[in-house]
């Protein structure tokens, strides 16, 4: 018996879709398996399609071009009076100690039989200073960082005021500057534009699968798939922020700055703005109470390592 013509021709066309989504879903799988890399902060196979070069390339021309918007903004880049000569001295003597930290622990980690590229040796590090309100800092791929003086009264005394006070007790300063570093050592900006743009292809991979459907079916669909995938970048992000939490208290330690520190900065974070913030799993970051928690379940070991490379015992 012969089918009605019309019949055969969508069931070819829906048959050719579904033939296009199972090809595009294995290519996407054989594309994420072969560009994987082993991050040694977690030993876990990790998607990346970007080059420690591309990204080093990308973090300076951002950086180039952040310093240019900020213009007169950057601390003593034309001018400097003893205040601001001494926030930017204080601030480059943490990111030296950190550096140094971070190219003897990448040796470590190749030393206790890690196959990993280090970077920390290779990075042009730069760091400067960006008046501004902002509580914020942050470490380009490259090594290129910025402290803005919004985040010196969270880190300092907590007075509500930014004063040279403020870098009189440096050891929350510290780490702030070596979780911003430890997202830039485990190549984060790299991994989370390779999944963003993983997510962009599996999306329009489906998309030609659902060619036949009713419009609003297809609607609620995509919108569906947009929903999880926001929340699978959500989950990533936040994963990274918890791993360079710790490898920023490892930078901490070796550079001899206190880790007992870092659960009152956290807790300080979450008060700013009114402690007003999303639930955790609606947000890119993880909540500061849980950053502070985790901060006190490495503490033990934190110390160890800190009375261990310093030669003295903290009290």
């Amino acid at each position: 018996m012969r089918m009605p013509r019309g019949r055969s021709g969508r069931g070819g066309l829906g048959g050719g879709r579904f033939m296009m989504l199972i090809v595009g879903a294995i290519g996407l799988f054989i594309y994420y398996q072969s560009n994987k890399e082993v991050n040694p902060y977690s030993g876990k196979a990790e998607f990346n399609t970007i080059s420690i070069a591309d990204a080093t390339k990308l973090g300076a021309q951002s950086y180039v071009q952040m310093l240019r918007q900020e213009g007169g903004n950057v601390v003593c880049s034309q001018s400097c009076d003893a205040g601001g000569k001494e926030v930017v001295e204080t601030v480059r003597e943490i990111g030296e100690r950190l550096r140094v930290a971070a190219i003897e622990m990448e040796q470590d980690y190749l030393a206790a039989g890690h196959s990993f590229e280090p970077v920390a040796s290779k990075f042009d590090w730069t760091f400067n200073v960006i008046a501004s309100d902002q509580p914020n800092a942050f470490c380009l791929p490259g090594g290129y960082v910025a402290v803005y003086t919004g985040i010196l009264d969270v880190t300092g005394n907590s007075d509500g005021r930014v004063t040279r006070e403020d870098i009189q007790d440096v050891d929350k300063l510290a780490v702030v500057m070596g979780h911003e570093i430890g997202h830039a050592l485990a190549h984060h900006g790299a991994k989370r534009m390779s999944n963003s743009k993983l997510v962009q292809m599996g999306t329009m991979a489906v998309g030609l699968g659902l060619g036949d459907m009713d419009a609003g079916q297809r609607a609620m669909v995509q919108q569906a798939l947009g929903m999880a995938a926001q929340g699978k970048l959500m989950a990533f992000s936040r994963d990274h922020e918890t791993e360079a939490d710790k490898i920023g208290l490892e930078l901490l330690v070796r550079a001899c700055y206190d880790p007992r520190e870092a659960p009152e900065l956290w807790m300080r974070m979450g008060q700013l703005g009114g402690g007003k913030r999303p639930p955790e799993w609606m947000s890119t970051h993880p909540a500061s109470e849980t950053r502070a928690e985790n901060f006190r379940r490495w503490m033990p070991q934190a110390i160890a390592m800190y009375e261990q490379n310093c030669g003295r015992a903290l009290r």
